[in-house]
């Protein structure tokens, strides 16, 4: 099963994805969890990306694809995948349409996760994150057993750059402007699906089951 998941910062959709793809053990390739590992280490491109994402940016398409296009062509993903968080921009689909179709793997849907931006600004704005896993919280529905401590690992807990009030208006703006129209693109080409990211996250995997199956 080759899915792609769609949606704004703050749908839910790491989290759905990690949920189906546990379940059905395929890998969940997050574009974010890739970069974040790069940052920690220091390494040329995640110090580039860096600079994008704390200012609220989307990452350059050259420096995506390439990591992307790699991951995707690991063993691993050969009998299905959970791409989430790529792609992020119409080029970057057509990038994608291009290395899957080389890898030998059709997409199966484009799942496309919806939510009020009421909601969305809310969920950004209590969002806490684990320094040493990437382990994401938030601290009204979802919050750590211990304040500032990860459930996972323990390690200490903090705010990204990326989800402070200041940088998310920015980040829904750069995905309106960018990242919706992807919508349409998929659309157009009969495989997007969309689910409503309202609500508990087990009555979300419900639809998402729903939609694609388990």
């Amino acid at each position: 099963m080759h899915l792609v998941f769609l949606g704004a910062p703050g749908a839910g959709k790491g989290t759905q994805a990690k949920v189906l793809a546990s379940r059905i053990l395929v890998p969940h390739v997050s574009t974010g969890d890739i970069f974040r590992a790069a940052i920690k280490n220091g390494t040329p491109v995640g110090v580039e990306a860096k600079g994008f994402l704390d200012r609220g940016e989307l990452v350059p398409d050259a420096v995506v694809c390439r990591i992307v296009r790699e991951r995707l062509a690991e063993a691993d993903c050969r009998k299905g995948f959970i791409l989430d968080g790529f792609p992020r921009t119409v080029p970057q689909a057509e990038s994608l349409s291009v290395s899957l179709v080389e890898l030998g793997l059709p997409l199966k849907a484009v799942v496309n996760f919806t939510i009020d931006r009421n909601e969305l600004v809310a969920r950004l704005s209590s969002r806490v994150t684990c320094r040493s896993c990437g382990t994401v919280f938030n601290l009204e529905s979802n919050p750590p057993k211990v304040a500032g401590c990860c459930d996972s690992c323990g390690g200490e807990t903090y705010v990204r750059e990326d989800d402070r009030p200041e940088t998310v208006a920015r980040r829904l703006e750069e995905y309106d402007r960018k990242t919706a129209p992807l919508e349409a693109w998929y659309r157009e080409r009969g495989l997007l699906r969309e689910v409503v990211a309202s609500g508990t996250v087990t009555n979300v995997t419900a639809a998402l089951d729903r939609v694609v199956g388990g």
